[in-house]
């Protein structure tokens, strides 16, 4: 594919229209996300990220249980517009799920508690890094991708379904496929209105 890593990062977007198909192998999604993994940056080189990949049936398991734990909450006369979404992601191939390990985090407030407070905020923002690198390279790859977080309504359920250890706290879930559809066109700020620069 003929991008350089500025059109990547341009190009990057929130598709909600896939399908479950996928233009490269299962093996190069987790190749890529496996070096994303080891490579992206961490406060004191924790390395406290952590990643499911589900495909196929265990993708459709996921989204499953997402929208029986939100029939439980949503009105059932407001339900259809939240199934829809959540088809949407279930038309996918796969999800990638993120998670922090929150032991490496506790480790590093005892070892280090001049930053105690700073340790959960950097773990959040190591795995922000990580889950736009995987956004980001998805992309690349030809596949679209949105980010979502029903992570108090499926951490259970992820936990026991696919053995999840319980210091893995669930962040984000990244549902993928080849894209159908176009995202709406984005609209930005004025640059001068968000950096100010110094010389």
């Amino acid at each position: 594919m003929n991008t350089n890593f500025y059109s990547a990062l341009k190009e990057r977007r929130s598709f909600y229209g896939i399908s479950k198909e996928i233009p490269i192998s299962e093996k190069r999604i987790e190749e890529v996300i496996k070096n994303i993994l080891k490579y992206s940056p961490s406060a004191f080189n924790s390395q406290s990220a952590r990643i499911v990949i589900l495909f196929g049936k265990q993708h459709d398991i996921l989204w499953n249980i997402t929208k029986d734990a939100l029939k439980k909450i949503v009105p059932s006369e407001n339900f259809t517009p939240t199934e829809e979404k959540i088809n949407s992601f279930k038309n996918g191939y796969g999800t990638v799920l993120f998670f922090e390990d929150i032991n490496v985090v506790k480790n590093l407030q005892e070892n280090y508690s001049a930053y105690k407070d700073n340790f959960p905020i950097w773990s959040q923002q190591s795995s922000g890094m990580l889950q736009y690198a995987v956004w980001t390279s998805l992309e690349f790859e030809g596949l679209g991708a949105s980010l979502q977080h029903y992570n108090t309504l499926i951490n259970q359920d992820v936990s026991k379904i696919w053995n999840v250890p319980s210091n893995w706290q669930l962040i984000a879930q990244m549902p993928f496929g080849k894209p159908t559809a176009l995202p709406d066109e984005k609209s930005f700020m004025p640059l001068e209105e968000r950096i100010k620069i110094f010389k």
